[in-house]
Protein backbone atom coordinates (compact mmCIF):
# COMPACT_ATOMS: atom_id res chain seq x y z
CA UNK A 1 0.00 0.00 0.00
CA UNK A 2 2.89 2.52 0.95
CA UNK A 3 4.71 1.62 -1.98
CA UNK A 4 0.84 2.80 -4.28
CA UNK A 5 0.90 5.98 -2.00
CA UNK A 6 4.52 6.72 -3.05
CA UNK A 7 3.79 6.15 -6.53
CA UNK A 8 0.67 8.52 -6.58
CA UNK A 9 3.43 11.32 -4.44
CA UNK A 10 5.52 11.28 -7.16
CA UNK A 11 3.02 12.32 -9.82
CA UNK A 12 1.97 15.52 -8.02
CA UNK A 13 4.14 17.90 -10.01
CA UNK A 14 2.58 17.13 -13.15
CA UNK A 15 -0.61 17.10 -12.16
CA UNK A 16 -0.15 20.24 -10.89
CA UNK A 17 1.46 21.58 -14.52
CA UNK A 18 -1.34 20.11 -16.12
CA UNK A 19 -4.12 21.78 -13.57
CA UNK A 20 -2.83 25.09 -13.91
CA UNK A 21 -2.78 24.95 -17.17
CA UNK A 22 -6.44 23.91 -17.66
CA UNK A 23 -7.51 26.42 -15.02
CA UNK A 24 -4.82 29.50 -14.75
CA UNK A 25 -5.22 29.96 -11.52
CA UNK A 26 -3.07 28.76 -9.10
CA UNK A 27 -5.23 28.46 -6.44
CA UNK A 28 -7.69 26.75 -8.31
CA UNK A 29 -5.38 24.13 -9.75
CA UNK A 30 -3.94 23.54 -6.45
CA UNK A 31 -7.68 22.75 -5.01
CA UNK A 32 -7.84 20.21 -8.36
CA UNK A 33 -5.15 18.55 -7.56
CA UNK A 34 -6.20 18.07 -3.88
CA UNK A 35 -9.61 16.87 -5.16
CA UNK A 36 -8.09 14.78 -7.34
CA UNK A 37 -5.51 13.17 -5.00
CA UNK A 38 -8.15 12.65 -2.37
CA UNK A 39 -10.62 10.58 -4.89
CA UNK A 40 -7.33 8.42 -6.13
CA UNK A 41 -6.74 7.82 -2.04
CA UNK A 42 -10.29 6.93 -1.67
CA UNK A 43 -10.51 4.63 -4.49
CA UNK A 44 -6.65 3.06 -4.26
CA UNK A 45 -7.52 -0.04 -4.84
CA UNK A 46 -8.95 0.84 -8.71
CA UNK A 47 -5.55 1.05 -9.64
CA UNK A 48 -3.53 -1.99 -10.86
CA UNK A 49 -0.73 -2.44 -8.81
CA UNK A 50 2.67 -2.17 -11.60
CA UNK A 51 1.42 0.13 -14.04
CA UNK A 52 2.21 3.94 -13.65
CA UNK A 53 -0.42 5.90 -11.40
CA UNK A 54 -0.06 8.68 -14.07
CA UNK A 55 -2.78 7.35 -17.01
CA UNK A 56 -5.24 6.75 -14.29
CA UNK A 57 -4.45 10.05 -12.15
CA UNK A 58 -4.82 12.56 -14.83
CA UNK A 59 -8.12 11.00 -15.80
CA UNK A 60 -9.52 11.21 -12.55
CA UNK A 61 -8.68 14.86 -13.05
CA UNK A 62 -9.87 15.61 -15.99
CA UNK A 63 -13.07 14.03 -14.79
CA UNK A 64 -12.94 16.39 -12.04
CA UNK A 65 -12.28 18.80 -14.12
CA UNK A 66 -15.27 18.64 -16.43
CA UNK A 67 -17.35 18.21 -13.49
CA UNK A 68 -16.55 21.79 -12.54
CA UNK A 69 -17.02 22.83 -15.27
CA UNK A 70 -20.30 21.90 -15.38
CA UNK A 71 -21.47 23.31 -12.97
CA UNK A 72 -19.67 26.87 -13.54
CA UNK A 73 -21.78 26.45 -17.04
CA UNK A 74 -25.13 25.77 -15.13
CA UNK A 75 -24.34 28.44 -12.50
CA UNK A 76 -23.88 31.36 -15.26
CA UNK A 77 -20.60 31.86 -13.76
CA UNK A 78 -17.39 32.91 -15.46
CA UNK A 79 -15.42 29.62 -16.47
CA UNK A 80 -12.10 31.08 -16.27
CA UNK A 81 -10.95 32.90 -13.62
CA UNK A 82 -8.62 36.40 -13.72
CA UNK A 83 -4.65 36.54 -13.65
CA UNK A 84 -4.09 36.98 -9.77
CA UNK A 85 -3.14 40.27 -9.05
CA UNK A 86 0.57 39.45 -8.10
CA UNK A 87 1.13 38.32 -11.69
CA UNK A 88 -0.77 40.95 -13.33
CA UNK A 89 1.78 43.47 -11.40
CA UNK A 90 4.77 41.23 -12.40
CA UNK A 91 7.53 43.46 -14.73
CA UNK A 92 7.85 41.57 -18.16
CA UNK A 93 11.55 40.31 -17.96
CA UNK A 94 14.06 41.50 -20.79
CA UNK A 95 15.51 38.19 -22.07
CA UNK A 96 14.08 37.47 -25.44
CA UNK A 97 13.61 33.82 -24.00
CA UNK A 98 11.27 34.72 -20.98
CA UNK A 99 9.62 36.91 -23.47
CA UNK A 100 8.98 34.23 -26.04
CA UNK A 101 7.97 31.65 -23.11
CA UNK A 102 5.42 34.08 -22.05
CA UNK A 103 3.67 34.46 -24.99
CA UNK A 104 3.33 31.26 -25.97
CA UNK A 105 1.88 30.29 -22.06
CA UNK A 106 -0.12 33.46 -23.09
CA UNK A 107 -1.88 31.96 -26.31
CA UNK A 108 -1.79 28.35 -24.86
CA UNK A 109 -4.39 30.20 -21.83
CA UNK A 110 -6.48 32.45 -25.02
CA UNK A 111 -7.18 29.01 -26.71
CA UNK A 112 -10.40 26.82 -26.27
CA UNK A 113 -9.77 24.11 -22.98
CA UNK A 114 -10.84 21.32 -24.99
CA UNK A 115 -7.36 22.46 -27.80
CA UNK A 116 -5.61 23.10 -24.68
CA UNK A 117 -6.26 20.02 -22.88
CA UNK A 118 -5.36 17.82 -25.72
CA UNK A 119 -2.12 19.95 -26.65
CA UNK A 120 -1.32 19.53 -23.08
CA UNK A 121 -1.21 16.15 -22.60
CA UNK A 122 0.54 15.56 -25.97
CA UNK A 123 3.42 17.47 -26.16
CA UNK A 124 4.18 18.61 -22.44
CA UNK A 125 3.10 15.46 -20.25
CA UNK A 126 4.01 13.33 -23.20
CA UNK A 127 0.97 11.56 -23.51
CA UNK A 128 0.67 9.40 -26.85
CA UNK A 129 -2.56 9.96 -28.58
CA UNK A 130 -4.17 6.78 -27.88
CA UNK A 131 -3.73 7.46 -24.24
CA UNK A 132 -4.59 10.83 -24.16
CA UNK A 133 -7.82 10.25 -25.88
CA UNK A 134 -8.25 7.62 -23.42
CA UNK A 135 -7.92 10.25 -20.64
CA UNK A 136 -9.63 12.49 -21.90
CA UNK A 137 -12.39 10.50 -22.77
CA UNK A 138 -12.87 11.26 -26.54
CA UNK A 139 -11.75 9.38 -29.64
CA UNK A 140 -8.29 9.19 -31.41
CA UNK A 141 -9.71 11.50 -34.46
CA UNK A 142 -11.80 13.88 -32.27
CA UNK A 143 -8.12 14.64 -30.26
CA UNK A 144 -6.10 14.22 -33.15
CA UNK A 145 -7.95 17.63 -34.19
CA UNK A 146 -8.46 19.16 -31.80
CA UNK A 147 -4.93 18.95 -31.50
CA UNK A 148 -4.71 20.34 -34.82
CA UNK A 149 -7.24 23.05 -34.68
CA UNK A 150 -5.05 24.08 -31.17
CA UNK A 151 -2.03 24.07 -32.86
CA UNK A 152 -3.50 26.39 -36.10
CA UNK A 153 -5.04 28.85 -33.61
CA UNK A 154 -1.43 29.36 -31.43
CA UNK A 155 0.14 29.92 -34.51
CA UNK A 156 -2.04 32.52 -35.91
CA UNK A 157 -2.15 33.97 -31.87
CA UNK A 158 2.06 34.08 -31.99
CA UNK A 159 2.12 35.38 -35.44
CA UNK A 160 -0.35 38.09 -34.19
CA UNK A 161 1.57 39.30 -31.55
CA UNK A 162 4.72 38.90 -33.10
CA UNK A 163 3.40 41.74 -35.72
CA UNK A 164 2.35 43.61 -32.73
CA UNK A 165 5.39 43.84 -31.07
CA UNK A 166 7.54 45.21 -34.34
CA UNK A 167 5.58 47.53 -34.86
CA UNK A 168 5.78 50.61 -33.51
CA UNK A 169 3.94 54.89 -33.20
CA UNK A 170 5.67 56.83 -34.36
CA UNK A 171 4.61 60.43 -32.80
CA UNK A 172 4.98 64.20 -34.88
Amino acid sequence: MDEKKAAILGEIPRLRRYARSLLRDRDAADDLVQDCLERALVRLDNWQTGESPRRWLFTIMHHLFIDQMRKVNRRGEAAMLPLEAAEALGQPSEQVGSVASREIIDALQAISPDRRAALVMVAIEGFSYAEAANILGVPAGTLMSRIARGREELRGLLDDTARRRTIRIVEK
